[in-house]
């Protein structure tokens, strides 16, 4: 969603919730494996998982709603006056 008006453009929180469901299923399979690999033990490197699923997403969420907020890198789109 934006505002066309100004050129400023938002993030809604359900595009930060998405983003951090989608963004934490790899980091998670990712986790699992590397702990697979280095444990040796399944059960573990699942467990392992599923402990940081949960602390990760809340952490990348505060993350992602604090850049939000942030206008550093952010450029506004200037509108064209007129073409010929």
């Amino acid at each position: 969603m934006g505002n066309t008006a100004t050129g400023k453009t938002i993030e809604r929180k359900r595009r930060s919730i998405a983003k951090t469901i989608s963004w934490r299923a790899v980091g998670t399979l990712d986790t699992i494996l590397i702990s697979w690999i280095v444990v040796g033990n399944i059960h573990f490197a699942v467990t392992i998982g599923g402990v940081e699923l949960f602390t990760k997403m809340a952490l990348y969420f505060f993350h992602e709603r604090a850049w939000n907020k942030c206008n550093y890198g952010r450029e506004k789109e200037v509108p064209i006056e007129y073409e010929i």
